[in-house]
Formats: C-alpha cells, structure tokens, sequence
C-alpha cells in the first residue's frame, strides 16, 4: 500500500522535498525486515537507511561535504516528509531514522568541529547508531529535576546518577547525555556530553519492554569517565541545547503520527470497500462515509499544522532571524498526535473484531500511536506551552 504524495503539491514545500518524497514514496513500499525482535530490527532498518542515503537528512553537508549531510543545513520539512513517510509504512523505520537525527542534533547545533567530523559522517551512514539521553526516574517533563551529575576532576568529568526511557538504549554507539554541573542552579546548571556507549562506568544493560516494539533502556553511571572534549556546547548551556534540539524534531514527531494516522486512513478505506454486510459493501452506509469524512479531516488538520511548523522553522533559519517556533511545534505535535490516536481508534473500530487481532495493521498502530502522546513532550507539556504563548502575545 503506498502513501499518497498529493500533499506535497502544498506551497510549504520546495522541489527538493517534492522530489525527496516522490523518492522516498517509490522506495518504502519495497523494504521489508522481520520487526519481531525490535532490537536487531532497529539496527538493520539503521543500516540500511543509512546504506540507500536517506539518514543524510539527518545531519548538514558541512564544507565541502564533509560531514555527510544531504543538504547544507537540517531541514524541518525534510524531516517531515521522510517521518510521515515512513511511518506510514513502518513507526519501527521511522523511529530509526528519527534517533539518529534527535541522538545527533545537538552535536549539530553545537559540537566542536572535531565531535562534528568524529560523529555526524557515521550517524549519516548508519555506522554509528545515536540516542539522546534526557529523562530521568524523577525528572521528564521537568528537566530541572535532573539528578545526574558531571563532576569537573583533574582527568576530565566524571558523570554519577542514571538516565531512563532512553531509546536506542542498550544498542547506541553513543549518548547525548544530560548533566547538573550546578546543582543548585536548575536548569541553568545542565551541561550536555557526548557519552559513547564503551564509556567505563556505563551501564546500559536494563532494558525497558513497552507496548509497542520501540528499543528502551535505563542507563546508569557510576563513576563514568568522560575526557574533557566530551563536553557538548557551552557548560551550563545544556537545558538550552536540549530545548533547541527539541523543537527541530517536535514537528517531526508530529509528522510521524500523521504518517500513522494516514496508513489508518488508507486501511479503513480500503476494508470499508472489501467487507460485505446485508448485501452490500461497509462504505455504502452512510455512517461509514461520515466515519471516513471525520477522519480525513482530522489529518488534514495535522498535516497544516505539521507542515506549518516545518516551513516556519526552515524560513527562520533562511532569513537568520533565530526566531523560536516552539509555540507552532507544540500546536503541531499536539494535535498530530491526538488526531492520529482518533483516526486510528475509529479505523479499527471499524474492522470491528479483526481490528483487535494481533497482527492486523490497524491493531500495530493502534499501539505505536499511544507512546507519541507522551514522548518529546506529553499533551499536557504541549497545552502549557501553547497558554503560555497566547498570553504573552
């Protein structure tokens, strides 16, 4: 089943990303790998992203084309088009390929030449797997709770305390990973370093099972030694990078639930036209149709938000006016992904008894859309953020 590319006729898209979705609409379709163990597929969807190119997106071109970049800056709408993309045909793809530009981004925005050309080439070719290390037991939605703490000694830092619900954890070649270097400072005294996964005193070995296949970990760090260049960004810059780096891929994880939410689409359309019921087809009947309309036009109105946040991020790195778009993501994101939950709730309402037997496709996105109402930012973080804007507008 392919996804539709009509969308990218809208004006937020240039003939780059025209191109980069018709591309990527042709080539998905004909992936196949076995997501039974979600570890080991996560890595070969990782490998093989990076192998046909499509991980290049995550990363910018640098100079010359030094650091293995498809373009020459992070572009949100590329972003977009390759999550909602492949997220219509695999969240499992979609989430590698996602964590490779969230595990890598604030390497982008802030590394040293040296950890730019050290990681970023080999995130772009699959041959470094990347996570990003921000919650903690007692601190998610507020980071300044944040208990794990970087110590300044003679040999470099020493990083004490654990990180939890890590994606790409246990299998990343390297964490992002945030840090109190002032305890007493809040937010303002988180430090980010890059942590690779072969650091002493790092242990990544608890695994996390969710519902559904999505690789977690709790990683823990007891004395872990860090040398003073692991160090990302300005000290006490960290709570700053990480908000930074969210709000590039928050319109992303909008993207990735409305490619849900139009796979459900797709699947509800096309049963409704099989199934026969009193002589005649699910779609004759005029709740069906009503049903079908509801749904369309719950992920139109993601998708003009998704696209909106995208294009407005993009513009503002274009015309260079360092304006935050973390109002417009929150919009995005929030609705995408309570849109997409609806859409996908009535579209396996509507397989009736098959929409709940494991294995049906509207029964896997049934339970890959609940986690991205939470993740990057739960609902509720989204509403406070977008109050909060309107009343200072």
């Amino acid at each position: 089943m392919k996804s539709t590319t009509a969308h990218l006729a809208l004006p937020f898209f240039d003939e780059v990303h025209r191109e980069l979705g018709s591309r990527l609409a042709e080539w998905t379709p004909q992936q196949h790998i076995d997501e039974s163990d979600d570890r080991k597929a996560c890595k070969e969807w990782v490998s093989l992203l990076g192998t046909e190119g499509w991980l290049r997106y995550c990363v910018p071109a640098g100079k010359d084309g030094a650091l293995g970049g498809a373009l020459e800056k992070l572009d949100s709408r590329a972003l977009v088009i390759l999550r909602e993309t492949l997220a219509f045909h695999s969240p499992l793809a979609d989430f590698a390929f996602a964590m490779q530009g969230l595990g890598s981004g604030a390497i982008t925005l802030a590394g040293t030449p040296a950890q730019q050309a050290a990681y970023l080439p080999l995130v772009a070719s699959g041959k470094k797997i990347a996570a990003f290390a921000l919650s903690e037991p007692d601190a998610g939605s507020d980071a300044g709770a944040m208990a794990t703490a970087a110590t300044d000694t003679a040999e470099g830092w020493a990083l004490n305390g654990s990180k939890t619900w890590i994606s790409n954890g246990g299998i990343a070649d390297f964490y992002v990973t945030f840090a109190k270097t002032d305890p007493q400072a809040g937010t303002r005294g988180i430090t980010a370093f890059i942590v690779d996964a072969d650091s002493p005193g790092l242990d990544s070995s608890e695994h996390i099972a969710v519902m559904a296949p999505h690789p977690l970990a709790t990683l823990k760090f007891a004395h872990c030694k860090l040398s003073k260049d692991a160090q990302l960004g300005a000290l006490h810059g960290g709570f700053k990078l990480a908000m930074q780096t969210l709000d590039i891929f928050r319109a992303s994880v909008a993207a990735a639930a409305l490619g849900m939410a139009r796979r459900a689409l797709a699947e509800a359309v096309r049963f409704s036209k099989e199934r026969k019921m009193f002589g005649q087809t699910l779609a004759d009947f005029q709740l069906t149709q009503a049903k079908l309309g509801e749904m369309a036009a719950l992920v139109d109105a993601a998708a003009l938000l998704t696209y909106r946040a995208a294009w407005m991020r993009d513009e503002s790195e274009r015309l260079g006016s360092g304006a935050r778009i973390t109002a417009e993501a929150a919009m995005a994101k929030m609705t995408a992904t309570e849109n997409a939950q609806k859409v996908i709730d009535m579209a396996l309402q509507m397989h009736g008894g098959l929409g709940v037997k494991v294995g049906t496709k509207v029964e896997s996105l049934y339970r890959d859309i609940r986690s991205l109402r939470i993740y990057e930012g739960a609902t509720e973080v989204q509403q406070l953020i977008i109050g909060k804007a309107v009343l200072q507008s």
